[in-house]
């Protein structure tokens, strides 16, 4: 088989070998499990697979069959591991040499894409949170260790820990490379949305760090959304998914100053908002949301759209938002959910009206001791016209935050109040 692009033939990019490798990468990855099982290993040829591509690729040209190539090369791998292994304990050799090598990409099932099933399997219910989330940005996502290691600020070695102990528990579940039954579908497939919603908050806002966003995280979320859309285009939560990325992401670009400062989304220039973002989120929502009762991802696109097309803070349709917050409460009943309503609140019926709610919500264990709790009281007393509370508020939302960007705002909210009460003019 010829595996190299024709003589003459531009070689591809840096950049276009990594986009072709990672959407690549969880197709390549469903054929060897589907073929050999054993997950771990699987992922691991595959790895190396894409390494080889990325050293080879830019200089050599595409193969006729990217796919095709990279089942090769990554069945090859697997086999010397495994006839390697089967060395090392003297067992019979006959189980490696009968895996042959894929020499031809119709034995690979190159018309199958097991994508789907490999997200399903990455968001086992066996596994904790943030294994689901590494383990899918790794093996469907594409992403190498090390970029997932510092999207989430912690060392490379602490990251290939969280996959190699996510691969194990797979393994040691028994769980079959397969779609599970409509019913356990359906739940499965709310854990996957969760897993790309999770990722999508990630790269939106930094829980930590020296940067407000994260965008590689961010993007890596819509884009594997956008792919889920298209295997699921029927159903409404996908849909409600996409289009509630789709329309935050669109005011990312005026989300910071031009020093990495973070940009309130009452102060911030709208003209830079992605307008064609916005159409295409509205166009979603607008579209699934008469075709039944909505779900708690379409009720937060909705309320994203109803941001996005309000032309300033003060032409917002901040009843229509309450109501939605409302809807959403009975929906995805949270400490989040109910601290967006009490500001939807307040600016409907008043800063007083808010507090109160706050107050409701200080009993709250998940949220007492949160950084936002503090920050809206803040800001809501702000409202009020109690600067004095409002400062203190403003400080102690910051020395509870990770994140130094909002460190930073909220610091220069509670100074800009204390300046002219102090005569400092601190600003």
């Amino acid at each position: 088989m010829n595996l190299h692009a024709q003589r003459g033939a531009e070689p591809p990019g840096a950049q276009d070998t990594a986009e072709l490798l990672r959407e690549l990468a969880p197709q390549v990855l469903g054929a060897l499990v589907r073929r050999y099982g054993q997950f771990g290993a699987c992922e691991d040829a595959v790895q190396e697979a894409i390494l080889e591509a990325v050293a080879t690729w830019p200089d050599r040209g595409l193969p006729q069959s990217p796919k095709g190539w990279l089942i090769t090369v990554a069945s090859r791998r697997l086999i010397d591991e495994v006839r390697s292994e089967h060395a090392r304990r003297r067992r019979e050799q006959d189980h490696a040499a009968s895996a042959a090598p894929l020499e031809h990409p119709q034995d690979a099932g190159l018309d199958r894409d097991d994508s789907l099933a490999l997200l399903f399997l990455c968001c086992h219910p066996s596994l904790p949170g943030p294994s689901q989330i590494a383990l899918t940005l790794r093996a469907v996502g594409g992403l190498s260790t090390a970029q997932i290691a510092a999207a989430f600020l912690v060392p490379a070695a602490t990251m290939a820990q969280r996959i190699s102990r996510a691969k194990q528990a797979i393994a040691a579940s028994g769980a079959r490379f397969e779609m599970p039954g409509p019913a356990e579908r359906a739940a499965r497939l709310r854990i996957v949305l969760h897993v790309l919603y999770l990722i999508f908050n990630e790269g939106y806002t930094a829980t930590a760090g020296t940067t407000l966003t994260a965008p590689e995280l961010s993007g890596e979320a819509i884009r594997l959304t956008r792919w889920l859309h298209r295997l699921l285009p029927e159903d409404p939560e996908v849909t409600g998914l996409l289009a509630l990325m789709l329309l935050t992401d669109a005011r990312r670009a005026a989300r910071t100053g031009e020093d990495g400062s973070l940009i309130p989304l009452d102060e911030q220039d709208r003209g830079k908002w992605d307008r064609d973002g916005i159409a295409e989120g509205v166009t979603m929502i607008s579209a699934v949301l008469p075709a039944g009762p909505p779900g708690p991802y379409q009720v937060q696109a909705a309320i994203a759209a109803v941001h996005d097309e309000a032309e300033s803070v003060d032409t917002t349709d901040w009843p229509q938002i309450l109501g939605l917050y409302q809807l959403l409460e009975q929906l995805a009943p949270g400490p989040m959910v109910s601290l967006n309503r009490a500001v939807a609140v307040a600016m409907v019926g008043g800063p007083a009206a808010g507090l109160d709610l706050l107050r409701e919500l200080e009993s709250d264990r998940r949220l007492a001791s949160h950084h936002r709790l503090h920050a809206t009281r803040a800001h809501l007393l702000e409202m009020s016209g109690d600067l004095p509370g409002a400062e203190a508020s403003y400080r102690e939302a910051a020395r509870r935050t990770a994140s130094l960007p909002e460190r930073r705002y909220l610091t220069g909210r509670a100074a800009r109040l204390a300046g002219p009460q102090e005569g400092s003019g601190r600003l």
